[in-house]
């Protein structure tokens, strides 16, 4: 495992920001770590980065602690805060030139230039950093926490202040840095959660309250699932309960709509195709229903 938490606690006074956590993040997946404000996530990242110490617990980055070896971690790592700390009177290329020379790196013309075309800043790397948008110093913050080509990535808010063509590259950036290192994605956008992560961990006042590929997380939550159809015409209630799999039966908001509450892990969809062939009927439309990530983040750290 690239990076292993265990009973990890972080104490304020008598306040618990961390509260006993444990998870673990492996090479080659991207794992989003989700939780509303205040819950604990900045402050396990910060531990991660050798930024804070752990009052109790242990964290690991490839196998090194980070408590007793925290310059062969900080080597290891990459970190983008979600407060990007950047120097705005230089430029771009200045900026990244001092960084690396900041860090030691060696070749560090070839690598700022390909980081400068990895992150899209190519037009941008003659300007100030103070004269870029929002999105573009986002840009230059995951340039320049990429420079030691590290085998960790700690991103708190990456896609912050990005319109929708910058946000298409920077997922198509992440998803291909995620396949080959680890990456640890905190963020309060669902959707780049369900199209960057491959796991997720959900924390709640200091403890972990999820952790699971998102498409179990949605099934144990959600418990039976359904499927939504339309027909042409209607259909009695009673005919579709006879269909392998279904529970029960409820009319849908549009007409001869229907939801079909599934038991288990049943999934009737051929079925109800066959259904329909057999009687005549012109299927319209079959979506199976599963919660989306931000109702599943609603319902395990709604307030108790």
């Amino acid at each position: 495992m690239s990076v292993t938490v265990t009973d990890l606690t972080k104490l304020y006074g008598n306040q618990r920001a961390v509260d006993g956590i444990s998870f673990q993040a492996r090479s080659g997946e991207v794992l989003g770590f989700l939780g509303p404000n205040g819950a604990g996530k900045t402050t396990t990242m910060k531990i991660l980065t050798c930024y804070l110490s752990q009052s109790s617990g242990t964290a690991e980055v490839c196998g090194h602690p980070v408590a007793t070896e925290s310059l062969a971690v900080r080597r290891l790592v990459g970190y983008l805060p979600e407060h990007n700390p950047l120097y705005k009177d230089m430029y771009v290329r200045e900026y990244l030139t001092f960084a690396a020379q900041a860090n030691g790196i060696r070749g560090s013309r070839a690598r700022i230039a390909d980081l400068i075309d990895m992150t899209g800043l190519g037009r941008e790397a003659h300007k100030p950093i103070g004269a870029l948008s929002k999105g573009y110093r986002q840009r230059v913050g995951l340039a320049q926490a990429m420079l030691h080509d590290p085998q960790v990535l700690i991103l708190d808010e990456p896609t912050s202040g990005l319109d929708p063509n910058q946000l298409a590259e920077i997922r198509t950036l992440i998803k291909r840095i995620g396949q080959e290192k680890t990456v640890i994605l905190s963020t309060h956008i669902m959707q780049e959660v369900q199209a960057l992560c491959d796991r997720v961990v959900i924390i709640d006042r200091g403890k972990i309250v999820a952790d699971d590929p998102i498409e179990r997380l949605q099934r144990r939550l959600s418990g039976d699932s359904s499927v939504l159809v339309q027909f042409d015409r209607p259909v009695p209630e009673a005919e579709l309960l006879k269909i392998s799999g279904v529970a029960s039966v409820t009319s849908g908001k549009i007409p001869h709509s229907y939801r079909l509450l599934l038991r288990g892990e049943a999934d009737p969809r051929a079925d109800v195709f066959r259904f329909a062939v057999a009687r005549g009927l012109v299927l319209l439309g079959m979506v199976k229903e599963e919660l989306s990530v931000e109702e599943v983040f609603r319902a395990l750290t709604a307030a108790g």
